[in-house]
């Protein structure tokens, strides 16, 4: 069962989170320890961005769109964020990856609704990262209410400055409940690791083209320096063997909390001849990305699986019972239904909108 390729498309990952909480430290973060990607950044309010960093890693008008008149999700249409959008696309550009920083006040509903009805043919929908604040997430939720349907509808929750709260595990255990399933990861200073957001690519790689964390000293005793994967546990897996879709679907629709990011590439052998699979999950948000197999390339399934507190070898042994038998009957016509409502664009046998469900069988307001 052959399906069409997906262009490569960059990834738009939206930013959001009430005002003190971090999201900028969290972006500059992002910028500085890149790895070795290039980032657009979509922004609110340049005050706090460092603008000396993001010009000299190369063409500041090209790779940062600044934001000045007010809430994001206020001031502009999808059609002019298109327009924002297909800037940051270019190929010229050479960008990998696009943050929308929002405002403290922006509604995160409203700006995902308007990366989904984009019409920019060179982005796809990355994921919603709300960052708290751990040190007065009480006090922001008795102001801010709205808090808690912002934190049901994120994909990936960074609890920033644990490193000053107290009682952090209180707020960790808290904000995991009203989480509604999405990956919660810990910070101080905003530090995460890029990989849980997006792929990162080897500066070696981009030979003569700056990446923002080119410019900065990553040696041990610099500000906040550390090993950012120390926290955390890493899985690859590897099968020469084909996939089964609906096995693997199983696996990905009862993923633990811990599991923050899954990338990598899925052969379905005998249900797709043409294609492999690149896969793409940011805590609860999941994609699919058919794409010829490349000449030289072995057909066989490679997955990483980044986490903190995961069972390393029960995800093994789930993932292992995912391949398909050697000696298996040919593909069924609908073994793919549940991957394609996973691929941009892709056939919905169903006749609902692709993407993940809700509790109660309804559909989140960012399903894809």
């Amino acid at each position: 069962m052959g399906q069409r390729s997906t262009p490569q498309q960059i990834p738009v990952v939206v930013l959001a989170g009430f005002l003190g909480s971090g999201k900028t430290t969290l972006l500059n973060h992002l910028l500085h320890r890149s790895g070795g990607s290039r980032i657009g950044a979509i922004v609110n309010d340049f005050g706090s961005i460092e603008i000396d960093a993001m010009a000299v890693a190369g063409a500041l008008g090209d790779s940062t769109v600044s934001l000045g008149n007010g809430c994001l999700c206020c001031a502009v249409d999808a059609s002019e964020l298109d327009g924002y959008l297909e800037r940051l696309a270019r190929p010229e550009a050479g960008i990998d990856v696009i943050v929308i920083e929002a405002s403290g006040l922006a509604e995160p509903q409203e700006l995902v609704r308007m990366l989904l009805a984009s019409e920019e043919p060179g982005v796809v929908y990355g994921g919603l990262v709300e960052v708290v604040d751990a040190v007065e997430f009480d006090d922001t939720r008795a102001r801010h209410p709205e808090i808690d349907r912002h934190l049901a509808l994120a994909d990936l929750i960074v609890v920033n400055k644990t490193d000053r709260a107290p009682d952090a595990g209180r707020v960790l255990a808290l904000v995991h409940s009203l989480g509604d399933g999405a990956a919660v990861v810990p910070a101080a200073f905003g530090r995460i690791d890029p990989e849980f957001l997006y792929d990162c690519r080897p500066g070696e790689e981009r030979v003569g083209q700056l990446s923002f964390d080119d410019l900065h000293d990553h040696s041990e005793g610099g500000a906040h320096a550390g090993h950012l994967h120390a926290a955390y546990d890493t899985l690859s897996f590897v099968s020469d063997l084909p996939l089964d879709p609906r096995r693997l679907m199983r696996f990905l629709d009862s993923r633990p909390e811990g599991l923050y990011r899954i990338k990598g590439y899925v052969d379905f052998g005998p249900y797709d001849t043409r294609n492999r699979y690149a896969v793409h999950a940011v805590g609860r948000f999941l994609r699919f990305f058919p794409e010829p197999w490349p000449p030289s390339d072995a057909r066989r399934t490679r997955l990483v699986l980044i986490g903190s507190g995961i069972d390393a070898a029960a995800l093994r042994e789930e993932l292992d019972a995912c391949r398909r038998d050697a000696d298996a009957p040919h593909a069924d016509e609908h073994g793919m239904w549940g991957v394609l409502r996973y691929v941009p664009g892709g056939e919905d046998p169903g006749g609902e909108e692709p993407g993940r469900e809700e509790p109660g069988g309804e559909k989140p307001p960012h399903a894809f």
